[in-house]
């Protein structure tokens, strides 16, 4: 199964608490932080959520 590597780069600090929650689902507290996710619907679907502030690559 492929895997993605996702890591934040932007602050979470005046986002909405959904994405806050988010990004706490995929192990991301702080920036610079980064979690290796499987590469489903339910992945993909948390990353379009904060793609704004977070970057993907393949694991």
């Amino acid at each position: 199964m492929e895997q993605l590597k996702v890591t934040l780069v932007k602050s979470l600090i005046g986002s909405k608490k959904d994405q806050i929650a988010t990004a706490r689902s995929l192990g991301l507290t702080k920036i610079g932080d980064s979690s290796v996710q499987p590469e489903n619907e339910q992945t993909k679907g948390k990353v379009q959520k904060i793609i704004h502030l977070i970057e993907v690559s393949k694991a």
